[in-house]
C-alpha cells in the first residue's frame, strides 16, 4: 500500500474522479501525491487563493498493486521530457488524451516549471528551449485517478487533518497553477482533490 495525500480546503473521505476544473496537467481526476509536503503546501495555497478558513490534509492508502493486476490503463511519466511536455502542454490546451487512462502518474508543472510551459504554450521558447530548462528539474509527483473503479476499489481514506494558517502570507503563483483542481463553492463530505 502507498499512502498518499491529497490537500484542500476540506476533509473528503469519499473522493470523486470527475470533481474538478478541465485542462489540468493530467485532465480531469482526482490528484493525490505521495510527497506529503507538497500536499500541504498545496492546501495551504488553495485555502489562500480561495479565501477559505481551513485547509485540510487528506490520507488515504492507495492499492498499486491492485491497480497494476487488474486491466487499468496506466501511464507513468518518469521525468520531465518530450512525451510529459507534450502530454501536459495537450491537457491544458482542452484537448483530452488523458481520457484514453485510467490513472496517470508522474511530474507536476507547480511554480518551478509552469513559467517554462506557459512561455513554449504562448511560443516564446522553442520546445527544445523549454525542453532544455526543464531538464534541470527534478520532479516531484502527482498521480491523477481518473476512473472512479480505481477510487472505489483500490483508494481508502484514513485520516485528515486541519492544518494550522500560517501567518506569514502565501507567494500566489500566476493563474495557470493557483488551481490545479477544481474550483468548489461548498465543500460536501463525499467529494474533492489535490496535487
Amino acid at each position: 500500500m502507498l499512502t498518499v495525500y491529497h490537500g484542500s480546503t476540506c476533509r473528503i473521505e469519499e473522493p470523486l474522479a470527475g470533481v474538478c476544473r478541465p485542462n489540468l496537467d493530467f485532465g480531469i481526476g482526482f490528484y493525490v501525491t505521495d510527497l506529503k509536503e507538497q500536499a500541504v503546501r498545496w492546501a495551504l495555497r488553495t485555502a489562500e487563493v480561495r479565501h477559505k478558513d481551513e485547509a485540510w490534509l487528506n490520507v488515504y492508502s492507495l492499492d498499486m498493486d491492485v491497480c497494476r493486476v487488474l486491466p487499468y490503463r496506466y501511464l507513468c511519466f518518469e521525468t520531465y521530457d518530450a512525451d510529459w511536455l507534450d502530454f501536459v502542454v495537450a491537457c491544458r490546451q482542452g484537448r483530452n488524451l488523458w481520457s484514453a487512462y485510467d490513472m496517470i502518474e508522474g511530474g507536476i508543472a507547480d511554480d518551478r516549471v509552469i513559467r517554462t510551459i506557459d512561455l513554449y504554450m504562448r511560443g516564446d521558447y522553442t520546445r527544445e528551449e523549454a525542453l532544455a530548462r526543464l531538464i534541470h528539474q527534478e520532479p516531484n509527483n502527482q498521480i491523477c485517478i481518473i476512473n472512479q473503479e480505481i477510487i472505489d476499489r483500490c483508494l481508502c481514506f484514513t485520516e485528515a487533518f486541519l492544518l494550522p494558517k500560517t501567518s506569514a502570507p502565501l507567494v500566489v503563483p500566476g493563474a495557470a497553477d493557483t488551481v490545479m483542481q477544481g474550483y468548489r463553492t461548498a465543500c460536501v463530505s463525499f467529494a474533492y482533490f489535490y496535487r
